[in-house]
């Protein structure tokens, strides 16, 4: 069956995930995370796709978090892990499931809370001009964390820790986002789809398998202190050297033409 609330198109190697509950602002549920567990397996196995992006729908928001109608009143940490609950709910991005393809996110309105993740998560973030972030999880006695220790690696942390504690009672613009590094680049809403395809067409032009492998090194590298990150990323560049790529381009360079590359694995 076609998953409902999560659409998945791939065109001219570049794979678009849209979250689509615009009448609930995207807000995300157990049944979303299964869908994109299975879009992201598929992007990632599929060699037609070389790059990923993903957006809301509407214009509204872009994702306002893990739906609280999925959580019942009164249920118990134990019982949700033992059901696989909130702890299966938090595998929604790329990185989460283990897809090293290179992804784009156009932030397209409001992102709250666990649409965060996508966010930290993300390669490259842009934004419309009418996108806010904030975080809702100590407004509702939650606790916030796996987003926003992330975003604390990528961001100053006192912005972090005020969007985190202010439990979404101040919402950061998109000015401001770009400001502090949250995001890369804004533009106007009827230009963010269009403008996230330019970027993707950009990256399309490298090769794909050498992309991959430099995403996944940089991001395994964060676990690392710098001695194990550059003996991590030694391992990574001699593994790549296998690759026929590694060959291609400098013979692309020497031979002043397009190389042409392997695709992705």
């Amino acid at each position: 069956m076609e998953p409902q609330h999560v659409l998945y198109e791939v065109r001219e190697g570049i794979a678009t995930i849209t979250l689509h509950r615009p009448e609930k602002l995207n807000a995300l549920t157990l049944a979303m995370e299964q869908d994109l567990a299975r879009v992201w397996a598929e992007a990632q196995r599929d060699p037609k796709v070389i790059v990923c992006i993903v957006t809301g729908a509407g214009e509204r928001a872009f994702c306002s978090g893990l739906d609280v109608q999925v959580m019942p009143e009164g249920t118990r940490a134990d019982e949700l892990r033992q059901s696989g609950g909130v702890a299966r709910a938090l595998h929604f991005t790329a990185i989460q499931n283990q897809c090293w393809k290179p992804v784009i996110t156009a932030v397209n309105g409001l992102a709250n809370g666990g649409g965060l993740e996508f966010i930290a998560d993300s390669d490259i973030v842009i934004a419309s001009e009418g996108a806010t972030f904030f975080d809702t999880h100590t407004a509702v006695g939650l606790i916030s964390t796996y987003a926003m220790i992330v975003l604390a690696r990528r961001i100053p942390f006192e912005a972090v820790l005020r969007m985190s504690l202010m439990g979404g009672r101040e919402r950061m613009t998109a000015r401001r986002a770009y400001e502090i590094g949250l995001v890369s680049e804004v533009v106007a809403q009827e230009r963010l789809q269009s403008r996230a395809r330019e970027i993707a067409g950009l990256l399309q032009q490298n090769s794909p398998a050498t992309m991959m492998a430099t995403k996944r090194a940089l991001w395994e590298a964060r676990d690392f202190g710098l001695a194990g990150a550059l003996a991590h990323g030694r391992e990574a560049l001699r593994a790549a050297m296998e690759h026929p790529d590694w060959q291609e381009g400098v013979r692309a360079f020497r031979e002043k033409r397009s190389p042409r590359w392997a695709p992705p694995s």
